[in-house]
């Protein structure tokens, strides 16, 4: 594993070799303005994160995990600060189609077949007929849901949806995956075996990946790196850097590492007095 940022002398940073940063937050700031008065979704957030990097959001409800990826994906628009996807605004990043969003709940149309569930961003971007063919048959095999194309959304346990979801927000082949709390319905077992493939889809694809959890286990197994939020106005309190190595069988979770970087975890949500909601 890379060292955190901060170890690193900048005397030994070659620029050529240095990772490419793909989100840059700067002071960003929202403000909603509500008939109750102006609610602060989030406050004077500062965050870098880089090409590859898987990136894990954890907080407590509300407080701001979801805004930031919606800030990212030019759904929200900060009223401070400054953020810049892959050197650009927001908005330009939306329009180069530089990321694919997974959202809570699967999403998926129910008359339309997995297959064509997966097609329609890339039938509205108007690619030819053969290579949506390619793209689907590509990424449904990422997914483990080769053989699944003719079935419907209804056909499908929930695990199997969602990962028609993903297979969707890949279909078209960006380097930013955003998904927020993808997994969060799901029973503990189903839960466990998708965050293995999403692993080894992180580990096949070389996405850069934005993860919204509540989850401190998952965080964990999951993560590079570890960003703790506090409660409204959302902030970043800690940011850890995972020691843990890449291969991660799941009873990882069981090894003095692995348990120590979740106290760290811990630790900072209680400073962040997230559990007094």
């Amino acid at each position: 594993m890379n060292a955190p940022a901060s170890h690193i002398e900048p005397a030994t940073t070659n620029p050529e070799t240095a990772p490419a940063t793909v989100i840059a937050a700067s002071k960003l700031g929202l403000t909603f303005e509500t008939n109750d008065g102006p609610v602060h979704a989030l406050s004077d957030v500062d965050l870098a994160i880089d090409k590859g990097e898987f990136v894990s959001f954890i907080g407590p409800s509300g407080c701001g995990k979801t805004t930031f990826l919606r800030v990212i994906a030019d759904l929200e628009q900060p009223t401070e600060g400054s953020i810049l996807v892959n050197g650009m605004t927001p908005r330009a990043a939306r329009e180069a189609r530089s990321y694919g969003y997974v959202f809570q709940a699967a999403g998926l149309f129910p008359w339309r077949t997995i297959e064509r569930n997966v097609a329609l961003p890339l039938e509205i971007m108007g690619y030819p007929r053969a290579e949506v063919r390619e793209r689907i048959a590509r990424t449904l095999s990422l997914v483990n849901l080769s053989g699944f194309e003719k079935k419907f959304p209804w056909q499908l346990s929930g695990g199997m949806q969602q990962r028609a979801s993903i297979a969707r927000a890949l279909a078209f082949d960006a380097d930013l995956l955003l998904m927020d709390e993808p997994f969060g319905a799901l029973d503990e077992i189903v839960r466990d075996h998708l965050n293995e493939q999403l692993l080894e889809l992180w580990a096949r694809t070389k996405k850069t990946i934005c993860f919204v959890t509540h989850s401190i286990p998952e965080a964990v197994y999951l993560s590079t790196k570890i960003v703790v939020m506090s409660p409204r106005p959302g902030r970043v309190t800690d940011v850890i850097h995972s020691t843990l190595p890449k291969e991660r069988p799941l009873d990882i979770r069981e090894s003095p590492e692995f348990l120590e970087i979740a106290a760290r975890v811990r630790e900072g949500l209680r400073a962040g007095h997230s559990y007094d909601e």
